[in-house]
């Protein structure tokens, strides 16, 4: 792939979602799809109940024009299984989110779909994923990073996905607490496999998937840095962790991803740590969770916890270039 296609996938999808934007947040404001904050939050969050959410919406949609568009130019006149299947999840997942985040709306409630409800979605497209895999004779051997080991997991590899599609998408919605968090994080996220894929020369298509995602986060944290003018929402969230998951599982980096994927792991391991503490002692061991949370009640501004957090986005993903690439 040239680096004149990996500047111009990123570009349009930079630019698909700038010029959405203008246009859906002002009619999600007319529909009245905003914010609802839950009351045990940061008080300095209350402020942005009503910020238009749902804009996970134009994210998609730039994502999937700029797939089409990139591939349609290389002259890809039909996509691949692994097109079709980041697709599916994107789109699976992102329907998922937007159900949550209509019913949380038109119910004026923080809480949309039952954990059950949005669990059994998410189990069932991580499943018919796995199908489509199994019946393509998809190698369920897992390497081990900047090794040459590996592991077969047979018939575990089913487990496996669904942990880590159900279990990604999670970590990246218990991320999207503050203005331009997960945004940059998950760009940063998929960038680092973006450059990963480009030097092991993986197939076009996987790459233009996730450097279209990386353009898109780009543009929609044009206007949601703080402070955010629009919210992605669980449509949008919970589309990125699985896709980011797939992602990584399709260039058979599955293990890269909890390194690459750092802040996303980290947060849910604090929200889990505290669960643990609270039902076992009584005791908290953060102020509150997910963490970003903590460090605003310790007294940290938005966007120092923001800033933060990309920084060790960052760090996380240039270690896992490293160590896959050895550069």
């Amino acid at each position: 792939m040239s680096v004149l296609t990996i500047i111009l996938t990123i570009a349009i999808s930079f630019l698909i979602t700038v010029l959405l934007s203008p246009i859906i947040i002002p009619f999600l404001r007319r529909l009245k799809f905003g914010q609802s904050i839950r009351e045990e939050g940061p008080k300095s969050h209350q402020a942005k109940s009503g910020t238009p959410t749902m804009g996970g919406v134009m994210i998609i949609v730039s994502i999937v024009l700029t797939t089409l568009i990139m591939i349609a130019k290389d002259g890809l006149s039909e996509f691949s299984s692994s097109t079709f299947i980041l697709l599916f999840v994107l789109l699976g997942y992102g329907l998922i989110g937007f159900l949550d985040d209509f019913i949380k709306i038109k119910f004026k409630r923080n809480l949309g779909l039952t954990s059950k409800q949005k669990m059994l979605g998410q189990i069932i497209i991580a499943i018919i994923v796995f199908f489509i895999l199994d019946r393509q004779g998809y190698n369920t051997e897992v390497a081990l990073p900047g090794t040459d080991l590996s592991v077969d997991f047979g018939w575990f590899y089913a487990v496996f996905l669904l942990l880590m599609l159900v279990g990604a998408s999670n970590a990246v919605n218990l991320t999207d607490g503050l203005d331009g968090l997960v945004a940059g994080t998950a760009s940063v996220a998929f960038a680092a496999f973006a450059i990963i894929g480009w030097y092991h020369q993986l197939p076009p298509d996987l790459i233009i998937f996730t450097l279209a995602v990386v353009g898109a986060l780009l543009g929609f944290l044009v206007f949601n840095s703080h402070p955010a003018k629009v919210f992605m929402g669980d449509t949008g969230s919970l589309a990125f962790g699985a896709s980011l998951a797939m992602v990584a599982i399709l260039m058979k980096l599955e293990i890269l991803l909890v390194l690459i994927g750092g802040v996303f792991i980290i947060e849910t391991l604090s929200v889990i740590i505290q669960v643990i503490s609270f039902k076992t002692t009584g005791k908290r061991v953060f102020k509150m969770s997910p963490l970003h949370h903590h460090y605003e009640l310790i007294g940290w501004s938005e966007w120092k916890v923001v800033t933060s957090f990309w920084l060790v986005g960052i760090l996380c993903a240039a270690l896992g270039i490293l160590i896959e690439v050895g550069i």
